[in-house]
């Protein structure tokens, strides 16, 4: 956020400093809002910044952070030295450049330092020589200030030999206890005492006093696996302190805290510094709240545990792991689609193990110890959270849309399609309040579930989400612009408009935007069932989403267009449609079906053969191809196929009579969507299985009698199985008819009891519907969906037959 002339009279305010009115001004023209936040808001994430209608209790704290503390101001690079910060003072104040001198003051620069000239010796008179009025006055009023005397070092994170070169001396406030449970409140105020601490030479020695020699204790830096360091002050009777604690190897615990932030900042980087290696060094550049040693296994190596270093900065866990040219990586802990805890066995001790899943990466952590492990599950629980009530402030999914809208969009989508007057109806207020705050407390725990949960108290509930967040989805600020829309009469160029609003939300609304519009689009596209049309829906989410009490013509407009005009506004492609259209009819008529949060279908895979203790539930979302499918099932079931033996994806229709190898391109929730073309579609299923091999089979002429039936314009339905003579020879199908009655159409084929397994051997001379030998077994998918059926193994036409027909081959068959 630019600096707000009300901020930083509020800053003066609160810090008792008086300025002449007069001089504010020129200083507020000189310097601009945005050159005064290139130094302030330096380091300033998005995820910190401010908004104009925050309450005045964050604002004070945000001005805190900002002014006093200096918690965002940009790092200056090249000064090591105070003695060179001076120095570049002195240079600067017989210029014109106010914003520069305020940087280096507030980067530790002495307002009232030595200039060498014994005439001028201050920077006040240095600039008065010169004939800097503004810079005299800027000096003047601020040569009594109490600037921090920031280490340059220490912030820049840069240190040649810092192991060795680092010395601290200071009062602090010390605890020492052997187990988290055992630290409260309570016990920092009984039990904290001043103590005399020094940081030398990688040791942290603390004394009675400053005049004692011989230290109470001494802790080795080197045993250190991890710092934690509260943002937050607590308070003691003499005032507030800024607290730290250092875990080590032997499970020793302790707590310290200074008198200052910049203080606690101080010797929280020189701990760190001495107990983080070179390699890992970028991660004391990050506001982190916890650094520290971990094992972890990854999707690179998951055989061993290998050591790597990690640092929580506010809601992202960074790291650098144990691995040749390894570059700092990173994990955002409100993004994670899975954080779960569970037990291992190693060298015969249970271990506990943190599982972290966020879009498709993997990473298994766990701690030196069962307390150090303990620290790293809270904090990172904690950061993956929800904190607050802005809508970027929540736990997200994958699409940075919050996990509350997508379970929501969810569930509505698989029960309420075809529920008249959705989203109309009114749930039970305590079990939509109930609800909501499980969903606050921890989003990505709760489950919506048919039964468990009443689709009006659902919908509800998403409705609260939107009217209760800090902003209005559609903002607030942009409040006149949606509505000033409407009074362009040409719906194209209304429209244009809209997407040009659209751009410019911040990223979380927008993306959420989406979602919800699509959504929405997609109960409009089911009307003739559920009754809700664009306007109707509007009547119900323009309050919503512009944070309206009751709602006007020109909202509930602007919200219909938006519905209405969705295609135009996300640039959504035919593909994509006519996708949607074909989903919304199998969920409206396949009532099985399950949809996860993030709007993958939920299907029944078998392994085998259909039993129920050979299924499987798992997720398919509409870029799954059949190679991964198999693969994951494969892990899922920890099945390690040998060298021989070839594992497929097989759709099974007509209650098993049919069946098809899918190939290993070939996209799944396609193939699973047509079966709302069936007369029961619950009678289709997939199975995983093997192909017994049949290397001897390649080149041999198999033949024999089979029934088929030509497909008919509707699926399935209609023709009778006939019995045929066909031939399989050299890499053709051949079917023995009258050539003038042989349609090219797709085929199926069934078998009669004791035929040869003709499937087997057509896989076999057509392996190109499995990856070539070599590949890389597929682990995830980018390539976009793609509507219609791929043709599977295209029979070659036999040169020079007579009497016979040649017909392209879709459809596998089952022994």
């Amino acid at each position: 956020m630019d600096i707000e002339l009300k901020d930083f009279v509020v800053y003066l305010h609160i810090f008792c400093i008086e300025l002449p009115f007069l001089f504010l001004w020129q200083l507020f023209i000189v310097i601009g809002n945005k050159r005064a936040n290139s130094f302030w808001a330096g380091k300033l994430q998005p995820e910190e910044e401010l908004h104009m209608d925050s309450p005045l209790e964050k604002r004070i704290t945000f001005i805190t952070q900002k002014y006093k503390e200096g918690r965002f101001r940009k790092t200056l690079m090249g000064y090591k030295t105070k003695e060179e910060l001076n120095k570049a003072l002195c240079a600067t104040v017989v210029k014109q450049d106010v914003l520069e001198t305020m940087t280096l003051l507030f980067s530790g620069a002495d307002v009232m330092c030595a200039t060498g000239d014994p005439v001028y010796s201050t920077p006040y008179l240095l600039a008065k020589k010169a004939g800097q009025r503004l810079q005299m006055e800027f000096l003047y009023h601020n040569k009594f200030s109490d600037f921090p005397n920031y280490d340059t070092d220490f912030e820049s994170g840069f240190s040649q030999d810092a192991s060795h070169s680092t010395f601290l001396c200071e009062f602090l406030y010390k605890v020492s206890y052997n187990a988290a449970k055992l630290f409260t409140d309570r016990k920092l105020k009984e039990d904290c005492n001043k103590r005399w601490c020094t940081l030398e030479s990688g040791f942290l020695s603390y004394y009675e006093n400053d005049k004692t020699t011989t230290p109470n204790g001494m802790i080795d830096i080197s045993e250190v696996i991890c710092l934690v360091v509260h943002k937050e002050d607590s308070f003691l009777n003499t005032g507030a302190i800024f607290t730290f604690e250092i875990y080590l190897l032997s499970e020793r615990v302790f707590l310290f805290g200074a008198e200052t932030a910049h203080s606690q900042r101080k010797w929280t980087w020189a701990i760190a510094k001495h107990f983080v290696p070179f390699v890992a060094e970028c991660l004391l550049k990050r506001d982190y709240d916890l650094i520290g040693q971990l094992y972890y296994k990854d999707c690179h190596n998951l055989d061993q545990w290998r050591k790597g270093w990690f640092a929580i900065d506010k809601s992202s866990l960074h790291f650098c792991l144990e691995m040749e040219n390894a570059q700092e990586d990173s994990i955002h802990l409100r993004r994670l689609q899975e954080l779960t805890i569970s037990s291992v066995i190693q060298n015969g001790e249970k271990i506990d193990v943190l599982l972290l899943v966020e879009k498709g990466r993997t990473l298994y952590i766990h701690g030196h110890t069962k307390l150090n492990f303990t620290v790293w599950h809270t904090a990172i629980e904690k950061a993956a959270s929800t904190d607050g009530n802005a809508l970027q402030d929540q736990q997200l999914s994958k699409n940075d849309v919050p996990i509350i809208v997508n379970s929501c969009i969810a569930f509505v989508t698989q029960y309420g399609l075809g529920s008249k007057h959705i989203y109309s109806k009114n749930g039970d207020p305590s079990h939509v309040s109930e609800l909501l705050e499980s969903f606050k407390k921890d989003a990505r725990s709760v489950k919506l579930r048919a039964g468990t949960h009443q689709l009006e108290d659902v919908t509800d509930v998403l409705k609260c989400f939107l009217s209760q967040i800090d902003d209005a989805l559609l903002t607030k600020e942009l409040y006149p612009f949606w509505i000033s829309a409407l009074d362009i009469q040409n719906e194209k160029e209304r429209v244009r408009k809209y997407g040009t609003f659209i751009q410019s939300l911040p990223p979380v609304n927008r993306a959420t935007l989406a979602a919800l519009t699509e959504h929405l689009y997609r109960v409009h596209k089911c009307s003739e069932i559920n009754y809700m049309n664009p306007h109707n829906l509007a009547m119900v989410f323009s309050s919503c989403l512009f944070q309206t009490k009751g709602h006007t013509s020109e909202e509930v407009n602007v919200i219909e267009d938006l519905i209405k005009n969705y295609i135009q506004l996300f640039d959504i492609n035919e593909d994509q449609v006519k996708q949607m259209d074909t989903e919304n009819r199998f969920i409206t008529k396949w009532k099985d079906t399950q949809v996860s949060q993030a709007g993958d279908l939920l299907i029944e895979v078998y392994v085998e053969r259909k039993e129920p203790d050979c299924s499987i539930i798992i997720r398919v979302s509409p870029l799954t191809e059949a190679e991964e499918l198999t693969n994951d099932v494969l892990g899922i079931k920890n099945i390690i196929p040998n060298k021989d033996e070839i594992w497929a994806a097989f759709e099974v229709i007509e209650n098993g009579e049919l069946e098809r190898p899918l190939h290993y391109t070939e996209n799944v929730l396609e193939q699973v969507l047509h079966w709302s073309s069936l007369p029961e579609p619950g009678s289709a299923h997939l199975v995983i299985k093997k192909f017994l091999t049949a290397d001897n089979a390649k080149g041999n002429v198999k033949a024999g009698y089979m029934k088929y039936k030509e497909e008919p314009s509707k699926l399935l339905s209609g023709n009778k199985f006939q019995e045929r003579y066909f031939v399989l020879r050299e890499g053709n199908l051949l079917l023995y008819k009258d050539m003038k009655q042989l349609s090219f159409k797709r085929l199926s084929f069934t078998y009669e009891k004791n035929e040869h397994r003709l499937t087997e051997i057509l896989f076999l001379q057509h392996s190109d519907i499995w990856p070539p030998a070599g590949k890389a077994r597929k682990q995830s998918i980018t390539k976009n969906p793609k509507i219609g059926g791929l043709p599977l193994i295209p029979i070659q036409q036999e040169k020079n037959a007579s009497n016979i027909s040649i017909v392209p081959l879709y459809c596998s068959l089952n022994a």
